[in-house]
C-alpha cells in the first residue's frame, strides 16, 4: 500500500503540473508557465524515482486509476461516434421540409419546446415527431442549452420566427452555472404545453459500445438535472446502430 501511495501521490503532481502548465502557456502567461515547467520537470524526476515501486504494489495504482479513465474514455468516444450516428439535419434543410407540412398538416394548440444540441443542426428525433408522426403545435421553439467554456455567466437568445410558427431560444451559460431553466422561461414569456427531448436506443455488437450503451443508460439525462415538470415531458426514442 504505501508502494501504490507512493506512485499515485507522484503520479497525480505530474499530471497535475503537466496540465497548469499547459493552461498557462494557453492564457500566454509565460512566467507563470515557466514556473509550472519547472515545477513539472521535479514532479517528473520524482515520478520515475518511484517506479521501482511498480513491482512492489504500485501496481495497484495503475490499475484503479485505468478504470475510471477506460470509462471516461468510452464515454467521450461513444458520445461522438453517437452523434455522427444520429446524422442531424442542418437548418436550411429542415425548414424547407418545415414550411410546407406546417401549411398542410393541422396544428395543435398551445406550444411545444424541441430540445435540441445546437440551433444550427436538427437532432432526428425531432424530423420523426414533426415529419413522420405530423406532431406540430401553432408554436414551436428549438431550444438549445450551450456550455461555455468560461465557468460563470448567463445569457438568452430568443430570436422571433425563423419560419411560420417556429423560433428559437439558446440559453449560453458557464460550466459552474445552476440554473432553472422553467423559470427563465416564465422570464422570457413562454407558456410551454409540451417539452419534447430525444433518447437514443443503442443496438450494437461491438463490446466497446455495448459498455458504452450501459453507462448511457446508468447517466442521469438532463431532464433530471435540470428538474423539468414531468407532467410535460415526452422523450422521443430513436434507434441508432453503432
Amino acid at each position: 500500500l504505501a508502494a501504490a501511495y507512493g506512485l499515485a501521490v507522484t503520479g497525480t503532481m505530474t499530471l497535475t503540473g503537466i496540465m497548469m502548465t499547459w493552461i498557462f502557456y494557453l492564457k500566454r502567461n509565460r512566467l507563470k508557465a515557466a514556473v509550472a515547467a519547472f515545477v513539472t520537470l521535479v514532479d517528473v524526476i520524482f515520478l520515475f524515482s518511484n517506479m521501482y515501486k511498480i513491482p512492489h504494489g504500485g501496481y495497484w495504482s495503475i490499475i484503479i486509476a485505468a478504470i475510471p479513465f477506460v470509462i471516461i474514455l468510452i464515454y467521450t468516444k461513444g458520445q461522438k461516434r453517437l452523434y455522427h450516428a444520429l446524422r442531424p439535419l442542418n437548418i436550411e434543410t429542415f425548414l424547407t421540409s418545415y414550411n410546407q407540412i406546417y401549411k398542410e398538416c393541422p396544428k395543435i394548440k398551445g406550444t411545444a419546446l424541441f430540445f435540441t444540441r445546437s440551433i444550427d443542426v436538427v437532432h432526428p428525433y425531432i424530423v420523426h415527431t414533426m415529419f413522420r408522426n405530423n406532431i406540430i403545435y401553432e408554436d414551436n421553439i428549438l431550444f438549445s442549452l450551450v456550455i461555455r467554456d468560461e465557468p460563470f455567466g448567463i445569457s438568452v437568445s430568443f430570436k422571433g420566427e425563423i419560419a411560420p410558427g417556429l423560433r428559437t431560444f439558446v440559453i449560453q451559460m458557464g460550466y459552474m452555472e445552476i440554473i432553472d431553466i422553467e423559470e427563465i422561461l416564465k422570464n422570457a414569456g413562454i407558456v410551454e404545453k409540451t417539452i419534447f427531448y430525444g433518447l437514443e436506443d443503442i443496438s450494437t455488437g461491438h463490446i466497446i459500445w455495448k459498455i458504452f450503451s450501459v453507462i448511457k443508460k446508468l447517466t442521469p439525462t438532463f431532464v433530471k438535472f435540470y428538474k423539468l415538470p414531468t407532467n410535460k415531458l415526452h422523450g422521443v426514442v430513436t434507434r441508432i446502430e453503432m
